[in-house]
């Protein structure tokens, strides 16, 4: 499929890939082939995004489809609204963590059920490929304001225990993302200490880009904790539809682990649930959730994907180690950074002690984190290491290939989003984890 199509979502460079006339298109095409009545459309804080936003809905209203317009958003106070009011369909227009010169859309249909290639998009790609350029036309449909955050944020507060949450002193960096704006109602209504850093929405990131899984963008939320100003740290990407945390030592903990430890909320008031995480997760996680009475259900990486398999077996959470955490709410699935930084104080609530101390289990758990490579014939790699561990009959293959032994098991699989060739792996030992991570990654670049 051509660019700016992707696996999950429409994204490239702003006025090379992705232009007005492309979204104008898009709008156009997703109502000659879905028909909907009534759609909601968010926007983030790049410079870019109110002339895509203002092409994408006039491209809605001439294909007779009447719009409420959110405004700036985040991507999760998006899918609330589709949820909650019952819109047929919700566009975001971001590039979520992608550098400022992207941009992008989100397209959600009813219940903000994604949609992907193989679930709808490569529909509108082709329908796209084949209009004619935006014309000048009068609008059809209605277009009205939208409203939301109040009410937002009402609904996140119905989702948590808000009289169990930690009082800890906390820092949040939103980025220069849309996470301040979701996150600033949360924190006056419920009177937390947080240290705000680069709340302010600015499409330039003149501090950092909103990606906390990068080492370098979590740099100065690492070093107020670690210097003691506060017990945890958290990171907004730049849509906040995903949430990273730092212990109160200010030590990085991977999502993977954290899946294992918000678990316990679901799990609590449904014993025996099924809980999902993703191909590239920690064997914490799968124990942890066996431990705390749940069922684990390991998944494809990417969130359509996850989504419609916690549909399928109606999981009340589940996450992944990229920092989507998904939750159940009115039958429907959604991710949420501001939601999950709620659960997260909950949880150190209920259990009277810090993020390191939960952790605490996963010392014995020694991981390589995610290596990336650039490859020129990825699919003659995958199958030079599926070659090489023949002899493993331990083998899973959902999402790429995951091998699987007594002391260690590896995960290679293909980006769905980049132009790369992932790699994770996990030994019972530092130098078990660093022989095989070294045996696969010899066999990639080879």
């Amino acid at each position: 499929m051509a660019d700016p199509f992707h696996a999950y979502d429409i994204r490239g460079i702003y006025n090379e890939t992705v232009t007005e006339d492309v979204a104008y298109k898009v709008g156009r095409s997703y109502c000659r082939l879905f028909q909907p009545s009534r759609v909601v459309v968010g926007r983030d804080m790049r410079a870019s995004s109110d002339p895509l936003a203002e092409a994408l809905i006039s491209g809605l209203r001439l294909g007779g489809c009447a719009v409420s317009d959110m405004g700036l958003a985040s991507t999760d106070m998006m899918y609330l609204a589709v949820i909650s009011h019952g819109f047929d369909g919700g566009f975001m227009v971001t590039a979520s963590h992608n550098p400022a010169a992207y941009n992008g859309i989100k397209i959600v249909g009813k219940g903000a059920v994604p949609m992907g290639l193989g679930t709808g998009l490569e529909r509108i790609a082709t329908a796209v490929e084949g209009m004619k350029p935006f014309p000048t036309v009068p609008f059809q449909a209605a277009r009205s304001e939208f409203v939301f955050l109040d009410e937002y944020t009402d609904l996140l507060l119905t989702q948590v225990d808000t009289g169990a949450l930690a009082r800890i002193p906390l820092v949040i960096d939103a980025g220069n993302g849309m996470g301040g704006y979701a996150v600033d109602p949360l924190i006056s209504r419920l009177d937390l200490k947080v240290e705000r850093l680069y709340f302010e929405p600015d499409g330039s990131f003149p501090h950092h880009e909103a990606n906390p899984l990068i080492n370098e963008n979590r740099r100065d939320l690492e070093a107020r904790v670690a210097g003691g100003s506060a017990q945890l740290g958290v990171g907004l990407d730049g849509d906040a539809d995903r949430a990273f945390f730092v212990d109160d030592e200010g030590h990085f903990a991977s999502g993977d682990l954290l899946v294992g430890i918000l678990a316990g909320l679901a799990l609590a008031k449904e014993p025996g649930a099924p809980i999902t995480y993703c191909v590239r997760s920690s064997r914490f996680t799968q124990q942890r959730i066996l431990d705390l009475g749940g069922v684990p259900h390991m998944v494809k990486v990417g969130h359509a994907y996850a989504k419609k398999t916690m549909a399928e077996i109606n999981a009340p959470f589940g996450g992944e180690v990229s920092g989507h955490y998904y939750y159940r709410f009115n039958g429907c699935w959604y991710d949420s950074g501001p939601l999950t930084i709620l659960k997260m104080l909950e949880v150190l609530g209920k259990n009277e002690c810090g993020l390191k101390t939960m952790l605490e289990p996963t010392r014995d758990y020694f991981l390589s984190g995610e290596i990336n490579s650039t490859v020129e014939e990825p699919q003659a790699v995958m199958d030079r290491i599926d070659q090489a561990y023949a002899s493993f009959p331990n083998r899973i293959t959902i999402d790429g290939l995951r091998i699987e032994s007594d002391d260690w098991w590896f995960s290679v699989r293909r980006s769905n989003t980049e132009p790369l060739f992932r790699l994770n792996c996990e030994g019972r030992t530092q130098s078990v984890m660093e022989r095989i991570r070294d045996e696969v990654l010899s066999l990639i670049r080879s």
